[in-house]
């Protein structure tokens, strides 16, 4: 007896959702097909009914973490909380956000790893760091300012520093260190 499309569509999306958490939490070579089909509750010949490739599945995986500042910025303009830079740094420099990377940034957690990855996750990536880059620099220009160098400038400077900051908190043994990083590096973009 065969699956309907709409069954079928669950599963994909069960199937890219496992797969997303895992690859932030373990790297995108430290869980195999057959870990993430067992997770879904599958067969690994199953896998080859939703991708004709593992990249395939990390580019959708990858893909599917992406846009929660779009999504925030969204809710805001339809009576959600207010999105500012100062909420958003706050939101991505705390220690939630640290030791919970399978629901936090790809970016953070996986950077390196996409610049090894191939053409299409690839794409996804810059086509999101240039939406993520474009956002940041709609809230850091004043009211008064229009969008310009300087706006895109500081967007990219505030993007590539919680970027780095988390990555660095995640990297260091020591949580008061951690910590500090977090602090200091939210306090000084909240200057900018």
């Amino acid at each position: 007896m065969g699956h309907s499309k709409t069954e079928k569509d669950r599963t994909h999306k069960r199937i890219v959702a496992i797969a997303s958490k895992r690859f932030r939490e373990s790297g995108l070579a430290g869980i195999g097909i057959a870990d993430l089909m067992k997770e879904a509750g599958l067969t690994v010949g199953g896998f080859y009914k939703h991708f004709n490739s593992r990249d395939d599945l990390v580019a959708e995986a990858v893909g599917s973490a992406f846009g929660t500042w779009k999504r925030q910025l969204d809710a805001a303009a339809t009576d959600g909380p207010p999105l500012s830079s100062a909420k958003l740094i706050d939101d991505y420099l705390n220690e939630v956000h640290r030791d919970n990377p399978g629901s936090g940034c790809a970016f953070s957690t996986l950077a390196p790893e996409i610049a090894r990855t191939g053409k299409r996750t690839r794409s996804l990536a810059t086509e999101q760091i240039r939406n993520d880059i474009d956002l940041l620099a709609g809230l850091v220009c004043s009211r008064n300012d229009k969008r310009d160098d300087a706006a895109r400038s500081k967007a990219i400077l505030l993007f590539s520093a919680l970027v780095g900051a988390m990555v660095l908190a995640r990297a260091v043994s020591d949580d008061p260190l951690s910590r500090e990083i977090l602090r200091t590096v939210a306090a000084a973009l909240k200057q900018l």
